[in-house]
C-alpha cells in the first residue's frame, strides 16, 4: 500500500460497508481479520460509545415505550449529558422477538474491540465533530482515529479506475440534478428517508402534506419499498398540489445533491453516512430517526452541534410545515445553517493533506499496518 503522499497511482486497500446490515457488518468484519491490526467501527462513534459505556438492557416491558419512561434523562455517559433513554440506540431493548441477537451481536463487537487483536479503531468522522468522545473511547479501548469523512478523503484519489465502486443499494436518478439546476440558492428541501427505513403510508401523506403547505419546492426521494407492505403512492390530490414545485425520485446520488447551490435543509432518518455527507455540505437538517444509530446522531445535531431539529415519530403535517419553514428561513434556521457552515468548513480541513488531522490520522494507521505486518 502506497501513502496518501504518493498521489499518482495511490491505491488504498478499501472497505465497502453499509451500516445496519448485520450480515454484511459480519462479512467485512471477517476481512479485516486479515489485515494486521485495524478494526473498522461502521456505525457512528457514539453508537460505540454509549453501548461500552452504558449496558442498559432493563428495558424488557413494551409500555416502557409510551409511559413516558424513555424520557428519562441520563446522567452517567461522558460527553453526552443530558441524552434521554429514547436518544440511546434501541438495541438495549428486549421488546419484539429476536431483539436478544441484535444486543449479543453489538456486544460481541464492543468485546472484540477490546481485545488484544486490534490495536486500533477507525471511525468515518473527524475530530472538530467527535474528539472528546474519540478521547474517551480511547481511554477504555485501543486508540480510536477519525479518518473522516470518508468521502472527502475519496476526492483525493488519482487513481479513477476505483470511481466505479459505489455502496448505493439503488439505481441513481441522475435527471434530479438539473432540476436543481433551476432552482434559486438554498430554496429547496431535500427529503430521503435513507435505503431501509420504512413508514405506514399515513405517516407518508402526513410528510407529503407538510411539504406541501410549507411552500417550499423539494426533491422528495420515495424508495418503491418505502412503505410497510404497501407500494410507495401519494393520493391524486397531494401529487396536484405538489405538481411543479416537489420533484420525486426513486434515488439519487445524494453527495452531488447535498453540495447543489439550491438545496436549504435537508429532512432525514440521521442515518451515520447521511448526517455526516450533510455535516461536510454545510446543510442543516430536520431529523426523522428510525433505528440503530440514528438516535444517537439526531441527539448529537440537535443538542451537541445545534444544526438539526427533531421531529415527533408520529409525524403530523402540521409539524412537518412548520419544521420545515423553521428550517428555511426561520431564525433558527438560519443559525443551525451557519453552524452547518463552520462544520463543513473544518470538515474539509481535516482532509487537507499533509495537515490535516484526518489524513494525518490515515497515515499513522498505515503506518501501523505496515509496521505490524512485518
Amino acid at each position: 500500500m502506497k501513502k496518501p503522499s504518493d498521489s499518482i497511482g495511490y491505491k488504498p486497500t478499501t472497505t465497502v460497508a453499509r451500516p445496519n446490515f448485520t450480515k454484511l457488518h459480519s462479512f467485512v468484519n471477517d476481512r479485516i481479520q486479515a489485515l494486521p491490526t485495524t478494526l473498522h467501527g461502521l456505525f457512528s462513534v457514539v453508537t460505540i460509545h454509549n453501548n461500552s459505556l452504558f449496558r442498559l438492557r432493563s428495558i424488557v416491558y413494551s409500555s416502557y415505550l409510551v409511559n413516558g419512561y424513555l424520557d428519562t434523562v441520563l446522567d452517567c455517559i461522558p460527553t453526552l449529558h443530558g441524552i434521554r433513554l429514547k436518544d440511546i440506540p434501541p438495541w438495549i431493548r428486549y421488546i419484539n422477538p429476536g431483539d436478544e441477537y441484535m444486543v449479543q451481536f453489538f456486544c460481541s463487537q464492543v468485546e472484540r474491540a477490546k481485545s488484544d487483536s486490534v490495536s486500533a479503531i477507525i471511525f468515518n468522522t473527524f475530530d472538530e465533530l467527535d474528539c472528546d468522545i474519540l478521547d474517551t473511547l480511547s481511554s477504555k479501548f485501543p486508540p480510536c482515529y477519525g479518518i473522516g469523512p470518508l468521502h472527502l478523503l475519496e476526492n483525493k484519489i488519482v487513481d479513477k479506475t476505483l470511481a466505479s465502486l459505489k455502496s448505493n443499494l439503488w439505481k441513481e436518478d441522475t435527471e434530479c440534478e438539473k432540476w436543481l439546476d433551476s432552482k434559486d440558492p438554498s430554496s429547496v428541501v431535500y427529503v430521503n428517508f435513507g435505503s431501509i427505513t420504512v413508514m405506514t403510508s399515513q405517516q407518508l401523506v402526513e410528510f407529503g402534506w407538510g411539504l406541501a403547505k410549507s411552500n417550499y419546492s423539494f426533491l422528495w426521494i420515495i424508495r418503491p419499498d418505502l412503505v410497510i407492505g404497501e407500494s410507495a403512492v401519494l393520493p391524486p390530490e397531494l401529487l396536484a398540489e405538489i405538481s411543479g414545485r416537489g420533484l420525486l425520485a426513486s434515488w439519487c446520488p445524494q453527495i452531488q445533491v447535498l453540495n447543489h447551490p439550491s438545496i436549504g435543509g435537508f429532512l432525514t432518518h440521521s442515518g451515520w453516512n447521511s448526517t455526516i455527507e450533510s455535516i461536510s455540505s454545510g446543510v442543516p437538517m430536520i431529523c426523522w430517526p428510525f433505528f440503530g444509530d440514528q438516535q444517537p446522531n439526531c441527539w448529537l445535531g440537535c443538542n451537541k452541534w445545534g444544526i438539526s431539529m427533531e421531529i415527533d415519530n408520529n409525524v403530523k403535517s402540521d409539524e412537518v410545515q412548520k419544521l420545515v419553514i423553521e428550517l428555511m428561513k426561520g431564525e433558527k434556521g438560519n443559525l443551525m445553517r451557519k453552524k452547518a457552515a463552520e462544520l463543513k468548513n473544518k470538515a474539509e480541513e481535516a482532509c487537507v493533506f499533509p495537515s490535516g488531522l484526518s489524513m494525518a490520522n490515515l497515515e499513522k494507521i498505515i503506518h501501523l499496518m505496515q509496521t505490524s505486518s512485518k
